[in-house]
């Protein structure tokens, strides 16, 4: 049994003092899957040498975060694009709209969103979506996009039952957990425990958003076990069962048997 940490930006800065060690502790903590989302340009590069540096561990994928979307991104995510002709990713993302740090930019994020899920369609990938005060505008553009041909992820979810329940009639999507379900005054814990387990997966989102008892601190992979034993109390299963569950899940989502096959 092993867990899957589906969102961690492990190349970051935060991480340049100790980043083989700190692969290391999730391994040990029985972490064998990271997989990398990427954020604009500048990260491409990192995020590459590290998922080449840990191939059987960490693996990436390409997209454009929405508080990177400016003017130009039109260049920016045809540059991006070139990429998919190189190497194997898991999905696209992280991309999505975040409402939170500027409201001016919704109409190019939305625009940005839009193309990114197109690749995902055209790819045949999983899409990673970043929804931080938005979930309203983020469903808008899914209602108009979504078919049979398109499936994801809501990284970090953190709303309501009546959204995960709309996530869920998609059909193609499941939600990612992370350090904020350790939280007690999230909330979170009521929002899922009469949602199916098969909905999630679990993620750090490290170096952001630690769990408890490390909340406040860097977060890293090897927490996502933190994640998966408050899960376990939610749904009183053993943490064997999450495990199953949400490796599972995630195997399932990002196709990672073709990703271990291929390299």
């Amino acid at each position: 049994m092993f867990l899957i940490d589906t969102h961690a930006h492990l190349y970051l800065s935060k991480f340049d003092e100790d980043r083989n060690e700190m692969i290391a502790r999730a391994i040990e903590a029985g972490v064998t899957k990271m997989l990398l989302p990427n954020i604009d340009v500048a990260t491409v590069e990192p995020m590459h040498d590290l998922c080449d540096a840990f191939p059987n561990n960490c693996f990436p994928m390409m997209g454009l975060h929405p508080c990177d979307v400016k003017t130009d991104f039109d260049n920016t995510l045809k540059e991006m694009f070139t990429y998919f002709g190189n190497r194997k990713y898991v999905a696209v993302g992280e991309t999505g709209i975040d409402l939170f740090w500027d409201k001016t930019t919704l109409n190019i994020q939305k625009e940005a969103f839009a193309i990114q899920i197109n690749w995902a369609k055209d790819l045949q990938l999983p899409i990673v979506i970043h929804a931080r005060d938005s979930f309203d505008e983020i469903f808008d553009v899914l209602d108009r996009m979504n078919d049979d041909k398109l499936r994801g992820v809501f990284h970090c979810f953190t709303g309501t039952e009546v959204q995960a329940r709309k996530i869920m009639d998609y059909g193609g999507f499941m939600m990612g957990l992370g350090g904020v379900l350790t939280y007690e005054k999230s909330g979170l814990d009521a929002t899922i425990k009469d949602i199916p387990m098969e909905y999630f997966v679990l993620e750090t989102d490290a170096p952001f958003l630690a769990p408890k008892p490390h909340r406040g601190k860097r977060n890293e992979s090897a927490f996502v076990r933190f994640v998966a034993e408050r899960m376990a109390n939610i749904y009183d299963v053993e943490l064997a069962e999450i495990m199953r569950i949400t490796t599972g899940n995630a195997y399932k989502l990002f196709n990672l048997l073709e990703s271990e096959n291929k390299g």
